[in-house]
């Protein structure tokens, strides 16, 4: 659970922006929403990473620990 939470908070780091702070704030600015080549990878890990971190959560709740 820790390395899933580790790489997923990398992943989501090096992510870039689709738009500049400006667009943010009402400036007109280009939205980027397509994802390309290492974007759209990235994004893909990032979201498999996170889907196991949470399924590692859930599964922590609901399946009882043997001993």
């Amino acid at each position: 659970m820790i390395v899933s939470a580790s790489l997923s908070i990398i992943l989501i780091l090096l992510q870039q922006r689709g738009a500049s702070l400006g667009a943010g704030l009402g400036s007109s600015g280009e939205l980027n929403i397509q994802r390309r080549g290492l974007e759209k990878s990235l994004f893909n890990t990032t979201l498999i990473m996170v889907s196991v971190f949470i399924l590692s959560i859930l599964a922590e709740f609901f399946v009882p620990i043997v001993q």
